[in-house]
C-alpha cells in the first residue's frame, strides 16, 4: 500500500484517508493541527518508550544472572528479595494516599456488575457487547446448561424446560427482591397502585419487603404488555408481562420474561483478542471504534435465511413511582483497550523509516475518535461524565505508568481536551506491576479508573521472569501456589487502601468456558465476594447470569468488610516462585501436560495466523470449548519453554506432541471451509508459528507471543498477495 507524507511521517494511505476523511471531521480537531502535533508526540515519546523497553531487558538479565548463579541451592527468599530491591525491580512504597479521579461514570465508580471483553475487529460482536447492558434471564437460563441439562438444539418451546427456567427465576426473586409475605412462585396477580407494587399470592395481598426496591413501570400497551422495574444493589430488573406469549401463557400472572441489567461496561479490545498486524487491519479496528463513538455502527448477518441488522440500542424510558419520567442507559459503558509498549506497526514510519510504537498510535487515534462522543451535540452518549476510558495492558511498574500518564497529557493537549479527561485502566498482569501496585496507582492517581487481575498473562510473566530459577509446576497447579492467592488478595487490598472505592473499578478476570454456565453460576460468585466490583465474562449470556451474583452480593459492603480486616498477603508471598522443586511427575502426567498445552497453542494460533481471528472458542484436547486469546497462548508456550529449558522434556518429545496435536486440531476444524490443515506437511506458517512460540519462547521479550505471531501473519499475507 502507498504511503503518504504528513509532517515528516510516512503513513499508510488507508490510514491517512480514514483519519482525514472520517475521523477528523466532527471531532473538533483540524488536520493542520493534528499532524504536526502527532509528529511531535512521537518525537518526544518514542525514545522514552525505547528506554523503558531496555530497562525491562536489563532487569530481566540481572534476574536471570542471579538465578543462574544460585541454581544449585534452594532459593534464599530474603536474599532474592534484596536483589530485586537493589536493582530497582521492587521499589520502595511511599506514604498512604487516596486516588483523585474525577468525572467518573456511575458504571465505573458506583455500580458493581459484569464486564464484557470483545474484539473490536468484529462489528457484530462489538454491537452485541454494547447492547448487553440488558439481557433476558429466561433466554440465558433456557439456552444454556444453567438449569441442569443441555439446552435443546431444535424444535419449539419445551414447556418442561421453560417451567424449570421460571422456577429458577422466581426463586432468585425470592432471594433478591423478597416479598413481605409468601413467594413469587405462587403469585396470581401483580399490579401497581398508587406508586406501590402489590402482589397477590398464597399469603393474600402483599408487597415488597423493601418497598424502595420498586423502581417504576411502563404503562400497559393495548396488547396488555407491560413492564415493572425493580432494583437491587444498583442493578435493575425488568419484569415483562405478555400473557399472549407462549411463556407468559404458562404463568398465572402473565409474566413472560425478566430482563436484567447485565454488562454495565464493555472493554472494546484492540489488544489480546484481535489480530491487527498492518494498516488495513488497524484501519478496520479504528473504523469500528469510530462507529461506536459516533453511535452509527451497524452490522448485518443471516438468521433463518433472512438478513438481520444490529445497531446500538436506545435508552430505556419508564415511569418512576412518583409518576415522573425516568431513564436508564440502553448500552454498556464502553472502554477501549489499547496495545502495550512493545510492538511497532508498519502503518506509520518515522523520518528515519522506522516503524512507530503501536501503543502510541493507538493512544492518539482512539482518543481522537472518542472526541466524537465527548463533543456530540445530540444522540446517545457513551460517557455521561465526559470521560474517555483507556485500558492499558502489560505495563511493567510505576515508571511505565508514569510514562503513560505523561503521554496522555500530551494527547489531551493535542486534541484540546481538559486535563485528565482520559481515564486509565491498569491491567495488573505483569509481575513488576503486581510487586509495585501501590506505586503504580500513585503514578496515575488523577486518572486511575480501573485495576484488574489477569491470571493467565500474569502467570506467563511469572514463568518468564523466573525462567532460570528451575522447572515450574504444571499449569493447572498454578492456582494452588502461594503467589496467586497473594496476587488476587493484594490487588483488592491495595486498591481499597488507595481509596478506589466510589471512584474506580477493582476487577477480576475472565470465565474461560463459555459453554459451562452452570459451573460459572456455582463458582464466579467468588469474584464479588472477593471485593471486585466488576469481573470479566465471555458473552452476553454469561453477563446476564453473572449479574445474578451482584444481586446476591452487596460489593460495597463486602469491600468495607475486607478493608476492615487489614492486609491479607505479603510481598514475600507474591514473590514466591512456583517451582516444582523435588516434585516428580509420571511419564503419563508429563505427556498429558505437554499435549494439552500443545493442543491449546495450535488451536489458537492456526486461526490467528490463517484467518486473523484473535479470540475464539477453541476445543481443548477433550473437546471442551475454551475461550483462547494471546494470554492463554502465552502461559502455555512459556510453560513448555520452561520445561524444555530445564530438561523435563526433550525437543523431540515436544515436536512429536506438536505434530500429534496438529492432527487433532485439524479434525476439530474439519467443518470450517476456510481452514487450512497443518498435517501432514507441518510446513505452513501456522504450525511453524506455534513451534516458534515454544522453542523460541525463552528468548521472547517478557515471554510475549506478539512478535512471532505478527511476523508469521505478515509473511503469510505477503505470500498470498503474489
Amino acid at each position: 500500500m502507498k504511503h503518504l507524507e504528513r509532517s515528516g511521517l510516512s503513513i499508510d494511505e488507508s490510514l491517512v484517508d480514514l483519519i482525514e476523511n472520517e475521523i477528523l471531521p466532527g471531532s473538533g480537531v483540524l488536520a493542520g493541527d493534528f499532524w504536526p502535533g502527532f509528529a511531535q508526540i512521537l518525537a518526544e515519546f518514542a525514545p522514552r518508550n525505547a528506554a523503558l523497553l531496555k530497562q525491562r531487558a536489563d532487569l530481566q538479565a540481572s534476574i536471570d544472572d542471579w538465578h543462574i548463579k544460585n541454581r544449585q541451592q534452594p532459593i534464599d527468599q530474603e536474599r532474592y528479595e534484596a536483589h530485586l530491591a537493589a536493582i530497582g525491580y521492587v521499589e520502595e512504597e511511599g506514604p498512604d494516599f487516596s486516588v483523585e479521579t474525577e468525572n467518573v461514570d456511575a458504571e465505573i465508580a458506583l455500580i458493581a456488575g459484569p464486564q464484557l471483553v470483545v474484539p473490536i475487529t468484529n462489528a457484530r460482536f462489538a454491537l452485541n457487547a454494547a447492547n448487553a447492558r440488558w439481557g433476558s434471564l429466561y433466554d440465558a437460563l433456557y439456552g444454556s446448561d444453567a438449569v441442569g441439562s443441555p439446552p435443546p438444539l431444535t424444535g419449539g418451546l419445551d414447556e418442561a424446560r421453560a417451567g424449570k427456567v421460571i422456577a429458577w427465576a422466581k426463586a432468585h426473586l425470592d432471594k433478591v427482591a423478597p416479598l413481605a409475605g409468601g413467594s413469587w412462585s405462587t403469585a396470581r396477580d401483580i399490579q401497581v397502585r398508587d406508586g406501590m407494587l402489590l402482589v397477590e399470592n398464597e399469603a393474600g395481598q402483599t408487597g415488597l419487603a423493601d418497598p424502595a426496591q420498586f423502581a417504576g413501570e411502563k404503562q400497559p400497551r393495548p396488547d396488555d404488555c407491560r413492564e415493572i422495574f425493580l432494583v437491587r444493589n444498583g442493578l435493575h430488573l425488568r419484569l415483562i408481562f405478555d400473557p399472549r406469549s407462549p411463556v407468559g401463557a404458562l404463568d398465572p400472572t402473565g409474566m413472560s420474561d425478566i430482563i436484567l441489567e447485565a454488562a454495565l461496561s464493555a472493554i472494546i479490545d484492540m489488544e489480546d483478542s484481535v489480530a491487527t498486524v498492518d494498516a488495513d487491519e488497524k484501519v478496520a479496528a479504528y473504523r469500528n471504534w469510530l462507529g461506536l463513538m459516533q453511535g452509527d455502527l451497524q452490522a448485518s448477518f443471516i438468521k433463518g435465511g433472512k438478513e438481520v441488522w444490529r445497531k446500538l440500542s436506545s435508552d430505556v424510558h419508564f415511569q418512576a413511582p412518583d409518576g415522573s419520567g425516568a431513564n436508564l442507559p440502553g448500552r454498556a459503558l464502553m472502554l477501549v483497550r489499547n496495545v502495550g509498549h512493545l510492538m511497532t506497526t508498519p502503518a506509520v514510519l518515522d523520518a528515519q523509516g522506522n516503524e512507530i510504537g503501536e501503543g502510541l498510535l493507538d493512544g492518539v487515534i482512539t482518543t481522537l475518535i472518542a472526541c466524537h462522543d465527548l463533543r456530540r451535540t445530540g444522540g446517545l452518549a457513551n460517557s455521561r461524565a465526559g470521560s474517555v476510558y483507556v485500558v492499558k495492558p502489560k505495563l511493567h511498574g510505576p515508571q511505565e505508568v508514569a510514562f503513560t500518564v505523561d503521554f496522555f497529557d500530551r494527547v489531551e493537549d493535542l486534541l484540546g481536551l481538559a486535563r485528565n479527561t482520559v481515564k486509565l485502566g491498569i491491567m495488573d498482569e505483569e509481575r513488576r506491576t503486581s510487586a509495585n501496585l501501590k506505586q503504580c496507582i500513585r503514578a496515575a492517581r488523577k486518572r486511575i479508573a480501573f485495576i484488574n487481575t489477569g491470571f493467565l498473562d500474569r502467570t506467563g510473566d511469572e514463568i518468564h521472569t523466573s525462567m532460570e530459577a528451575g522447572a515450574m509446576v504444571r499449569k493447572g497447579a498454578m492456582k494452588d501456589t502461594p503467589w496467586i492467592a497473594a496476587y488476587e488478595d493484594r490487588n483488592v487490598d491495595i486498591g481499597l487502601a488507595c481509596g478506589m472505592q466510589g471512584r474506580a473499578q477493582i476487577g477480576k478476570g475472565m470465565w474461560a468456558m463459555p459453554d459451562r454456565m452452570a459451573d460459572m453460576l456455582a463458582q464466579k460468585i467468588a469474584h464479588p465476594m472477593a471485593g471486585a466490583n466488576c469481573a470479566w465474562v465471555p458473552s452476553p449470556t454469561a453477563a446476564v447470569l453473572h449479574a445474578t451474583h451482584y444481586h446476591l452480593v452487596d460489593v460495597r459492603a463486602r469491600q468495607n468488610e475486607i478493608a476492615a480486616g487489614g492486609a491479607r498477603a505479603s510481598l514475600s508471598d507474591l514473590l514466591t516462585i512456583p517451582l516444582a522443586g523435588s516434585m516428580r511427575w509420571s511419564d503419563a502426567e508429563i505427556t498429558d501436560e505437554v499435549e494439552n498445552n500443545a493442543q491449546g497453542i495450535l488451536g489458537y494460533v492456526v486461526r490467528w495466523i490463517e484467518q486473523g481471528i484473535g479470540c475464539s472458542t477453541v476445543p481443548d484436547i477433550h473437546d471442551v470449548g475454551l475461550m483462547e486469546d494471546r494470554a492463554t497462548c502465552r502461559i502455555s508456550s512459556q510453560l513448555l519453554a520452561n520445561w524444555l529449558h530445564h530438561g523435563v522434556v526433550s525437543h523431540d518429545r515436544v515436536m512429536a506432541a506438536m505434530k500429534k496435536m496438529a492432527a487433532v486440531v485439524d479434525r476439530q476444524n474439519a467443518g470450517d471451509p476456510l481452514y487450512q490443515p497443518m498435517a501432514p506437511g507441518f510446513d505452513g506458517h501456522a504450525f511453524r508459528a506455534a513451534c516458534d512460540l515454544v522453542f523460541e519462547g525463552r528468548n521472547q521479550p517478557s515471554g510475549y507471543t506478539e512478535p512471532i505471531l505478527h511476523a508469521h501473519r505478515l509473511a503469510l499475507k505477503a505470500a498470498r498477495a503474489f
